[in-house]
């Protein structure tokens, strides 16, 4: 997609609600909360609707942040502070030192054997997961109405490769060797992604274009939750990928544990991929649909993908019918994403033999430290085309969108 285009495109959908006409609603019926906390990781729980419910630790902090005008130097002092072991850097507010020291725990029920398990996991199907966590998980987040809003109107709508930078930090450290280790930085990434979500929580009710309620409840972080593990847990199963028992528990843990870390109440997390399937069933496909928002960002998003595979014009049409095959036509319908004729076909064709051939060849000796050196390459070379080669780390939020 050229720059070009993607001012024309926001240019279009931009004056499109300049000229008075409203934005597509987005409504469903609201049914009661039925997911049950006995299928959870706590085993029991309140049963309250996580519809009503925040981060009651860490939303006071970033919003005593945010009205004493510390979050600069906040943000500078939590700068370098980057390993999963390291010390916390010296001059930050009390307040905050004492939250972050209680989040960076990990919870009791943390196994690190299934810890390291995921990591050798990641290792193999590293091609898969960071297809469907990035590509698929993108475009049905660009789906959810609620996000797309949160995502359009907080200040990393207005600079999308920054905002897919400072997302994927997060997403890469969890598939890390060492997401988990002392060395690794998959904690530090999860408690200052935490801290922006409830940043994003005090800000975006002050904009005159939001409308609709305090955003990113625990009901939208889980459906956020089932766009990544279980979604790819379900395509991996549906491509016919052999996973063993093992090997499925081990890549469910390591999800369950970093939603702990981003705040998410064990009573909602679910303890098993029957638990995680039910609840996936009921919370995603309600809160799925099509929003001007949602369509700008899935065309920007798309754009930014076809320029990092390879810039020119066949790229963008083959990154359309990879998208489109990756979440099927509804979504890709409602996230505006264009039909391939041509490139559709092909791909639904050739993907389930390549992997047929992968999987084939994954036994082999070196194979899968090879697949894992390949997958690496693959993610450096993203975050320093979305960085330009800037050194990126997340940071607490102190606006909104620019107007």
């Amino acid at each position: 997609m050229s720059r070009r285009k993607m001012l024309l495109t926001g240019g279009a959908l931009g004056a499109f609600g300049a000229f008075g006409m409203p934005t597509p609603a987005f409504s469903r019926e609201v049914s009661p909360w039925t997911w049950s906390p006995s299928g959870s990781i706590a085993g029991d729980g309140t049963g309250a609707d996580p519809r009503q419910v925040f981060d009651a630790e860490a939303d006071p902090v970033s919003a005593q942040l945010l009205d004493s005008g510390a979050v600069p130097e906040v943000n500078r002092l939590l700068w370098d502070w980057i390993r999963n072991d390291q010390p916390l850097p010296a001059g930050l507010p009390g307040y905050l030192h004492d939250f972050i020291e209680k989040a960076r725990q990990l919870p009791s029920w943390a196994d690190r054997a299934k810890l390291e398990r995921a990591a050798t996991f990641n290792k193999s199907r590293g091609l898969y997961l960071n297809l469907l966590n990035g590509v698929g998980g993108g475009m049905l987040s660009t789906a959810i109405p609620k996000e797309a809003w949160a995502v359009y109107y907080s200040k990393g709508g207005a600079d999308m490769e920054d905002r897919v930078a400072k997302t994927s930090l997060l997403g890469f450290a969890v598939g890390a060797l060492n997401a988990y280790r002392p060395d690794g930085d998959c904690i530090v990434n999860a408690v200052k992604t935490r801290l922006v979500h409830a940043a994003v929580r005090h800000l975006l009710p002050q904009s005159p274009h939001w409308k609709w309620g305090p955003p990113i409840s625990q009901e939208d972080m889980l459906v956020t939750w089932h766009t990544l593990p279980t979604y790819a847990m379900r395509k991996m199963r549906e491509w016919k990928v052999p996973i063993s028992a093992a090997d499925s528990q081990a890549y469910l843990h390591v999800w369950q544990v970093t939603a702990h870390l981003l705040g998410i109440r064990d009573e909602y997390i679910p303890a098993t991929w029957a638990a995680a399937n039910a609840q996936s069933d009921q919370v995603l496909p309600p809160n799925m649909g099509p929003t001007r928002e949602g369509v700008e960002l899935t065309d920007i998003l798309l754009g930014q993908l076809a320029e990092q595979t390879s810039p020119g014009s066949i790229s963008r049409p083959l990154v359309n019918a990879l998208a489109r095959y990756l979440v099927g036509d509804q979504v890709a319908d409602w996230d505006g994403i264009k039909r391939e004729p041509v490139w559709g076909p092909l791909i639904a064709t050739a993907w389930p033999a390549l992997v047929r051939f992968r999987e084939g060849v994954i036994p082999l000796p070196l194979v899968p430290e090879v697949a894992w050196v390949i997958d690496e390459a693959a993610r450096q070379y993203i975050l320093f085309y979305l960085t330009k080669g800037r050194e990126t780390k997340i940071e607490i939020p102190t606006v909104n969108r620019p107007e």
